[in-house]
């Protein structure tokens, strides 16, 4: 169903000798009446940003952005996968609907009559191109081939990628996780070269190269950077931003996971399938901080080439991951969980006529399908009545809007996992509720650390809850049959929780 609101939005990231300008040095920028989008999309970045509050990782471009923009400080993914993730985001739908429920298919086999965000502003007389990973590619393998598996080409009137080395390229590398061989090891390269040598420099490059060729009609431009996804490929001078000796990890206790319903206990369980012991831990994040590092540099030449060629006031620009991503919290690493750091996404938006709001940030829950409302709404777009998010205009005009109605996040995953997420709890449940859940009281254990759904204290909180997500999985498109080949055939008795703390 389609909500918009009508509101407005904020700021825009302006460049002017390599520093940020400020709203004494320049006039109010006017509404255009058909504004530009840029949307720059990273992988597998979990919150890990200097603007966001994180205390080692360094992203100036980022936090730049975040000055002259509305960060979202409660932004959730509905699937942390890649695939299922960035088809919700394109097409507006949860993942029920789009019946995108991982990493196979394509949007399109699925939804043959989708009207995708970028499609509908081509629609509408925009010129819309892409730039490397937007929908679902195989990393590192369709990098290294200059391919890509699950594109949609209704969506772009141009469609760009890149060809890397990646873990092949030039350098030192290491594999921080040695129990895993596969490709989704923690592999990272101190690379030889410079930045346009590997995969986001070169998506950088493009997308220069396609602004100056578009400077003269609307676009909608996506950008997608692959880093900080596995192999965690930068140049040796990103590496030396960070000090290995002094990388912080998370503090999680041995038996954190003793309370975790069996069917996802393990799942990438540290000591079971990646063997980081604490010394290749620093070593990992010190690999995971110098690639967003890397990333968070081509999204500075990308918005310093928008302020270069005179399309910064008529830009909307949006940042943001495909979903959030652990580094050894819960003892656990990667995505498909549904912590808060495997749901909990970056989430920037800047807006060049709305300077009112310029480095502001909004707490109130929102999730990845309300961005093609709010855009299509911005840009004064008709959006399809299929949308099932919620424009974010009224947060964009006050953070703290008494209009903003939406309370709650939901989020999905492997194992017929179901996660509710709203300001004072959340609630996941797997296998649909027959494989256990989790209830964590966010309020005064923000870490998720001890499950609470086995308390009789809290069997009123579990009871509603449990009502409440049954008649979100219908909102969101559910139908019998979806995930049955995902849900262990060995499932505890029903209410299991196996708590041991």
């Amino acid at each position: 169903m389609k909500s918009f609101t009508l509101s407005t939005i904020v700021c825009s990231l302006f460049f002017l000798s390599g520093t940020v300008v400020t709203g004494e040095d320049r006039l109010h920028v006017e509404r255009p009446s058909k504004p530009n989008v840029l949307f720059i999309i990273s992988d597998d970045l979990n919150t890990s940003l200097s603007g966001f509050g994180h205390p080692q990782c360094k992203t100036p471009n980022l936090d730049k952005l975040a000055a002259r923009g509305v960060r979202f400080a409660n932004m959730h993914c509905q699937y942390p996968v890649c695939g299922a993730s960035r088809a919700s985001i394109m097409s507006g739908q949860y993942p029920y609907t789009t019946r995108t429920l991982g990493n196979a298919g394509t949007l399109r086999g699925n939804m043959p009559n989708v009207v995708t965000m970028s499609q509908l502003f081509r629609n509408h007389g925009y010129y819309a191109a892409r730039v490397s990973k937007i929908y679902h590619m195989r990393i590192p393998m369709d990098i290294v081939d200059g391919t890509t598996s699950h594109d949609d080409p209704m969506s772009w009137d141009e469609a760009i990628n890149v060809q890397a080395l990646e873990h092949n390229a030039p350098g030192e590398l290491t594999n921080w996780s040695p129990k895993d061989k596969g490709t989704q090891a923690f592999r990272g390269v101190v690379a030889e070269g410079g930045d346009s040598d590997h995969a986001d420099g070169m998506a950088a490059d493009r997308a220069i190269e396609l602004l100056d060729k578009l400077k003269d009609r609307p676009f909608f431009l996506a950008v997608g950077f692959v880093r900080p996804h596995v192999p965690l490929v930068a140049p040796a001078k990103y590496f030396k931003l960070y000090h290995r000796d002094e990388m912080v990890a998370p503090l999680v206790s041995e038996d954190d996971l003793d309370d975790v319903p069996t069917i996802i206990r393990d799942y990438k369980e540290n000591s079971k399938t990646y063997g980081v012991t604490p010394q290749l831990h620093k070593g990992l994040l010190q690999a995971y901080y110098s690639s967003i590092s890397y990333m968070d540099a081509q999204v500075g030449r990308v918005l310093g080439a928008l302020e270069e060629r005179g399309l910064a006031d008529n830009t909307i620009v949006v940042f943001t991951s495909d979903h959030g991503y652990l580094l050894g919290h819960h003892n656990k690493f990667q995505k498909q969980h549904l912590f808060e750091e495997a749901t909990q996404v970056p989430f920037i938006v800047s807006v060049p006529w709305k300077d009112n709001r310029h480095g502001s940030e909004t707490t109130k829950v929102t999730e990845l399908i309300d961005l093609y409302p709010t855009l299509a709404e911005l840009a004064g777009l008709p959006g399809p009545d299929s949308l099932q998010g919620t424009s974010m205009m009224p947060l964009l005009d006050d953070p703290a809007s008494p209009h903003w109605q939406k309370n709650e996040a939901f989020t999905i995953s492997r194992s017929g996992g179901e996660s509710l997420r709203n300001e004072n709890w959340r609630f996941t449940q797997w296998g649909f509720g027959d494989a256990g859940f989790e209830l964590y009281d966010l309020k005064n254990d923000p870490g998720e650390f001890t499950n609470l759904a086995a308390d009789p204290k809290y069997a009123n909180v579990v009871d509603a809850l449990r009502k409440r997500i049954a008649e979100k999985r219908i909102e969101a498109g559910y139908r019998a049959g979806l995930f049955k080949k995902d849900v262990s055939k060995k499932r505890p008795a029903k209410n299991s929780n196996q708590s041991k703390k």
